[in-house]
């Protein structure tokens, strides 16, 4: 499957069972939490692949700027891929959240991976596709359709898979083309 496709899909799946693993009131640890953690870090993975190409559509100047969203997405998989241990190991939420803590304690964790690389990976993203815009390699409703997904979270979090539905339909266009070679 194309990384296009997939990655909002996983993207999709998090955001729903997000939805699901909140239905008794506390969301972690459990099979909810667990697959849909592991499923956006599955998207995010193929995230890094999409902004290289996307870089390779636009030219070497775009390097720079798939950098800085692969930083963004470095951090990001650090945030759920402790999310993801914590999860395995604690017996409920309240021990998931204390040892969340105590990662989130060493020094640089909690700025890079909680607070900053989240911001870097949706700047970086929407950069690309507007870049992408500009050299009208997508039509100018793509960059607002990403940027509407990347808004959704901060809306509210259970509007995560409205904006991968968006974020799907923005790609489309990109997954039908062939990208050239990366260098």
């Amino acid at each position: 499957m194309n990384a296009y496709i997939a990655a909002p899909l996983l993207v999709l799946f998090y955001g729903v069972a997000r939805i699901i693993d909140g239905f008794d009131g506390e969301r972690g640890p459990g099979p909810a939490w667990t697959s849909g953690h592991i499923a956006f870090l599955a998207a995010l993975l193929l995230f890094i692949r999409i902004f290289w190409d996307m870089a390779a559509r636009i030219g070497p100047r775009a390097r720079v700027v798939a950098a800085v969203a692969t930083v963004g997405a470095v951090g990001f998989i650090g945030q759920f891929g402790v999310d993801v241990v914590v999860g395995l190991l604690a017996d409920d939420h309240a021990g998931m959240a204390a040892m969340s803590r105590q990662v989130k304690e060493v020094p640089g964790v909690s700025l890079f991976c909680y607070d900053l690389a989240p911001y870097v990976f949706s700047v970086g993203q929407l950069a690309l596709v507007v870049m992408l815009a500009l050299r009208k390699e997508v039509r100018v409703w793509t960059p607002v359709l990403v940027f509407a997904d990347l808004v959704m979270p901060i809306v509210s979090k259970d509007l995560i898979p409205v904006g991968a539905v968006l974020l799907l339909v923005s790609f489309l266009p990109l997954a039908r083309r062939r990208a050239p070679a990366l260098v």
